[in-house]
């Protein structure tokens, strides 16, 4: 039913408005394709026009973001709790997938945590200390862009940890996540996998595009000259870590989207989620009084109409 601050004369110009406001929350999803420029043979900026067709695209992806929030009150209504772990070399688009995941979510309930290089207090503390306190509280999904395999990956393969401490890390995190597990933890680990040609021109496409360039880091530039380095690094974890409680999945990443299709589909098959009743939403009356009166804003408060 129509608010009573409409006539019914008024009603299809307020279903116009609200069909254009859910049209422009769906134009956010077009902006952060606009992210996925490659750069040409000629070292131009193009659309990628590789994948699968955008039409068919978005309606899959609106689809697969529908179900994320019956998961999310499925997640909520019943006090699961949830850790998602997303690691992959540079440029491997994690955090693309781990935008659309979020992206029509609640902040509240699905949180990202990405943890930047250990300070030197964390430095001292047990290796997964600063990790615990991102866990999730009942109720509540935590997505890592990273995690605490930081420690088989870049601090492996750039000496920023010792070969005891990488022993004892191997050791230790079957029997962490078993824990995390046995308390009640639904915890999944996602390893996104491309080849040494698509990070190659992914690497390109930052180097070229000033919008992405601060994505560049000059560890970034040396993972990419310690390719191999890395896949060995990778080969040693996924088989040291891979346990049935908490087993690793591994998506394919070369065509970003169908790998964040493939990995959203995957990750709600993960889950006995099931859509949660609501009851009917009413919009109440507004009060309406005699004595109010809006106060007009001072000119000089305005922010000037640009556009």
């Amino acid at each position: 039913m129509p608010s009573s601050d409409f006539t019914p004369t008024d009603h299809d110009v307020l279903m116009r408005r609200i069909a254009d406001e859910l049209i422009d929350g769906y134009d956010e999803e077009i902006e952060l394709e606009l992210e996925d420029r490659v750069v040409g043979a000629d070292g131009t900026l193009q659309h990628d026009e590789s994948g699968m067709p955008r039409r068919a695209y978005f309606e899959a992806l609106f689809r697969l973001q529908g179900e994320l929030v019956k998961l999310q009150d499925w997640v909520q209504h019943t006090g699961q709790k949830v850790v998602i772990l997303f690691e992959g070399r540079d440029a491997a688009g994690k955090g693309g997938v781990i935008k659309r995941i979020t992206q029509r979510l609640n902040p509240r309930v699905a949180r990202v945590a990405a943890l930047p290089a250990p300070n030197d207090r964390e430095r001292t503390q047990w290796y997964f200390q600063r990790y615990v306190s991102h866990l999730p509280a009942a109720g509540e999904m935590v997505l890592f862009d990273r995690s605490w395999y930081n420690r088989a990956g870049v601090e492996k393969v750039m000496g920023f940890c010792t070969d005891d401490e990488l022993e004892e890390f191997f050791r230790s995190v079957p029997e962490f996540e078993k824990m995390l597990v046995r308390s009640g933890i639904r915890l999944i680990k996602y390893w996104f996998s491309i080849t040494d040609e698509e990070q190659h021109l992914r690497f390109l496409g930052r180097i070229h595009d000033p919008l992405k360039q601060w994505k560049l880091s000059p560890m970034d530039l040396e993972s990419r000259r310690r390719w191999e380095d890395y896949t060995k690094a990778k080969e040693a974890m996924l088989e040291r870590t891979h346990i049935p409680e908490a087993p690793w999945w591994v998506v394919q990443a070369v065509d970003k989207k169908k790998a964040r299709l493939n990995c959203i589909t995957h990750l709600l098959g993960q889950m006995p989620y099931r859509e949660v009743a609501h009851p009917p939403i009413a919009l109440p009356e507004r009060e309406r009084h005699d004595d109010y009166f809006r106060q007009p804003v001072p000119a000089s408060m305005i922010v000037p109409e640009v556009y």
